[in-house]
């Protein structure tokens, strides 16, 4: 599928400043036969291969995932995104985005894959030369080859380019000797590739030091050492393991990329997999949505389904408002790479540089949709633990695994508290090089701050949402505006600031999902997609509207009360006011509309294969 490229397309960040319309946005039920029958392909595997081996898999019997992800291999899955020189398919983004969406439910298996598939294949493809890519790509696509990332050392984790892990050159120039200890590294114990990060030295750069560098290991090679697998709260069935380099040593074309550049290929591996993560974590979703459902119906109390009762009712509703949206800035999001890529290609770059550049260009929406999405799943098997009450708690009962399973999507890829510095980050940061204009945005607000509030208001279907929206990006720019606006003038330092770029941060995350999911509601309609779904689609969106503008309004207010006072804080307070108007939502009654469609459904009430 090759979706048309849009001269309007919106760089990576720039829906603070620029409002999209239905008609550029890619929703899911969009999807056409031919990506569903590859869909359904995979929930075939998931429900044949998966499901029935799910405790087998959590003791990691001998051999079982290494042939479940061969048996991936034969299917096609480890190579969709691959091309097709290497044995991949090449599928479009939403396809693959797809795939990852149904596999979400594999519990720990999920972790296998993702790291095969991800920052196990992307640094080669992306970076590698191309007798590297000749060398391994063929085998990781078949799954004869198992990959595994090697970054986190016992003292560095988020701060990943203090790694003490050291690759000296030799004197004769031709190999590398390692040295070094890496921990938490998926897929370790059953590796057959490992992406080493390592500090280079040698006599051939300026001091000895080369920098910060990547390196493509082969399993066997001697000093290459193990430690014991992991004992881990949740994701049993995945292999974790300390890795060990004693004088390790490494033909100089081992090197992956160049030397001293090895941040580029550690950060822009973690772009896609933090988009990924998402993926797997809203598929995860849906599946509790149905567990949730299911028993939601079955169990009886006080001569009632549990169901019935408003309390159970809230939780059901709540499940599936934040899956649905988080799903809409996924496929969303999914679309802007895809169409970059196209964009890209169409310019003149390679297939593999294109897709590398249109991750680069959304790293802020890939953050946006790692934190929601993996905090919507913990949220979800939350819930899905109470809804089942003792029998939650209890091992027999898939939840309890699901449960200690999802806590892990918080911290890889990035801890969510480090993806929320990094979205303000990065959006600044751009903002400074003027990729994006924030300083006009920013100043036409407060310029209006400054005037009395305009009638002028939007009309027609969803006018209320619209109107809110485009406060909703004004309150944004105001808070953003100011907190800047002070550290111009010395007064304050935003590095230092950490609680303010957290609210900021949840700020534009709240902003990206809002428009999504109006947009997503829009496109459907204007397409005439099952209009059945309409009325729960709706109330979806005015809940999650009014939530959002309760959330909205309390970061706005932390934050500048933290950097404000007098009548300077007085003043913006009122601008909060100002921008924080949606209309007040009866949300027990839709709430209670919602869980009422879920309930009906027995399972999550808005899949594609309906």
């Amino acid at each position: 599928m090759v979706t048309e490229v849009k001269s309007t397309l919106l760089k990576g960040g720039e829906f603070l400043v620029r409002d999209a319309s239905p008609d550029q946005t890619f929703i899911p039920e969009q999807f056409g036969e031919e990506a569903l029958m590859v869909a359904r392909s995979a929930q075939d595997f998931l429900d044949q291969d998966i499901r029935p081996n799910q405790e087998r898999i959590e003791k990691q019997e001998e051999g079982l995932s290494e042939s479940l992800m061969r048996k991936m291999g034969e299917l096609g899955f480890l190579g969709i995104h691959m091309p097709e020189a290497y044995g991949g398919t090449d599928l479009d983004t939403n396809t693959n985005t797809l795939v990852t969406d149904i596999l979400g439910p594999m519990g720990s298996f999920s972790t296998t894959f993702a790291a095969h598939t991800g920052i196990g294949m992307l640094p080669i493809l992306y970076f590698g030369t191309e007798t590297q890519k000749q060398a391994y790509l063929p085998g990781l696509i078949t799954g004869e080859t198992i990959a595994s990332y090697c970054l986190t050392e016992p003292g560095s984790g988020s701060d990943a380019l203090s790694a003490k892990t050291r690759a000296d050159l030799t004197e004769d120039g031709k190999s590398f000797i390692l040295n070094g200890q890496k921990m938490w590294i998926s897929n370790a114990g059953w590796a057959d590739l490992f992406i080493v990060f390592a500090q280079v030295y040698g006599n051939k750069w300026k001091d000895g030091k080369g920098g910060f560098s990547c390196f493509l290991v082969e399993a066997g090679k001697p000093g290459l050492t193990l430690g014991e697998e992991e004992r881990k709260m949740g994701i049993k069935g995945s292999s974790t393991r300390q890795v060990y380099f004693e004088n390790v040593k490494i033909d100089t074309d081992a090197l992956l990329g160049e030397v001293g550049k090895g941040h580029k290929i550690a950060f822009n591996a973690l772009n896609i997999g933090r988009f990924k993560l998402g993926a797997f974590c809203i598929g995860g979703c849906k599946a509790l949505i149905t567990r949730s459902a299911q028993y939601a119906n079955e169990r009886v109390q006080f001569g009632k389904t549990i169901g019935s009762f408003g309390a159970i009712q809230y939780k059901l509703a709540e499940q599936l408002i934040r899956t649905y949206v988080s799903e809409s800035t996924l496929y969303r999001t999914s679309n802007l790479l895809q169409e970059k890529t196209t964009q890209l290609m169409a310019e003149g770059l390679s297939p593999e540089a294109a897709k590398l550049k249109a991750a680069e260009e959304y790293a802020i929406e890939c953050s946006v949709l790692k934190v929601n999405a993996s905090e919507a799943l913990d949220y979800t098997v939350d819930e899905a633990v109470q809804v089942h009450g003792g029998i939650g708690f209890s091992e027999e009962n898939p939840v309890a695994r699901a449960y200690r399973d999802s806590r892990i999507n918080r911290i890889y890829e990035g801890t969510n508290e480090i993806n929320r510095l990094l979205i303000v980050e990065m959006l600044l940061k751009r903002a400074l090089k003027g990729e994006i204009n924030l300083t006009d945005a920013a100043w036409s607000v407060q310029k209006e701050l400054a005037s009395m509030p305009s009638m002028d208001k939007a009309t027609g279907a969803y006018a209320d949402e619209t109107s809110a929206l485009r406060d909703f990006k004004k309150l944004v720019l105001m808070v953003a505006g100011a907190a800047v606006k002070m550290q111009m003038d010395g007064k304050l330092m935003l590095q230092d600031e950490q609680e303010i770029i957290t609210n900021c941060a949840d700020m534009l995350i709240d902003v990206l999902n809002a428009e999504s999911l109006l947009l997503r509601i829009q496109r459907q309609e204007s397409l005439d997609i099952r209009p059945d779904q309409k009325p729960l689609q709706e109330a979806i969106l005015k809940v999650h509207f009014h939530d959002v503008n309760g959330r909205l309004a309390k970061n706005a207010l932390d934050a500048l009360a933290s950097f404000c006072e007098g009548d300077l804080l007085k003043t913006l307070a009122m601008g909060v006011k100002r921008f924080t108007k949606y209309p007040l939502v009866n949300v027990k009654e839709k709430r209670r509309a919602i869980a009422q469609a879920v309930l009906k459904s027995n399972k999550y009430p808005l899949s594609l294969f309906e």
